[in-house]
């Protein structure tokens, strides 16, 4: 099923001139890119982007609070306390530095550049994708620095936050429908 997700490469990742060997990664897989922009994000598009949701704050606050648990330390705060801390460190580190904005099209789009990205902590992330091949940096590391991990990209979880995703950053005429020369043999 042909569908579009939403790809931000994060700072580190302009930081480091990643972008064009993150775009090949994408396009050599028969994605298609049809919306790309670069920008300094104002606070309130990451805002909109990372919501004061609940749900997701507990999602991200419960996964921290067994990622500490796995490694033997005690922690104190219950599962939204973390998730709230998470959000911020993520406003904080993208709110006004370069950001590339993508949105990519294809074949079951959504799992294949989840696929190529690879695991949220680039030190645990399959060698191939781009998080295990470019990025260096822990859960632990940046926990100890109370700062967002630097995992160089971030991509839409599933198409409802593809659907949602895409809106904030790009409007509806940003988007271009276009044929690719090798359409037919993807």
């Amino acid at each position: 099923m042909i569908e579009r997700t939403l790809v931000l490469i994060k700072p580190d990742g302009i930081y480091r001139q990643l972008t064009g060997r993150i775009l090949t990664m994408f396009e050599e897989s028969g994605l298609k890119v049809v919306g790309i922009k670069l920008l300094k994000p104002k606070k309130e598009v990451v805002e909109k982007h990372y919501a004061a949701d609940e749900k997701w704050m507990i999602s991200v606050g419960t996964k921290t609070k067994q990622s500490y648990q796995e490694k033997g330390v005690k922690v104190d705060k219950t599962e939204l306390e973390i998730g709230q801390e998470v959000r911020n460190e993520l406003l904080s580190y993208l709110t006004g530095k370069p950001t590339i904005a993508l949105v990519l099209e294809g074949n079951d789009a959504i799992y294949a550049v989840r696929k190529i990205i690879g695991g949220t902590e680039p030190r645990k992330a399959d060698p191939s994708s781009i998080r295990g091949k470019f990025g260096t940096d822990s859960y632990e590391k940046a926990d100890s620095e109370h700062r967002a991990v630097k995992n160089i990209v971030h991509a839409s979880e599933d198409k409802e936050n593809a659907e949602r995703e895409i809106y904030i950053w790009f409007e509806k005429d940003e988007l271009l429908d276009y044929d690719i020369a090798d359409a037919q043999y993807l």
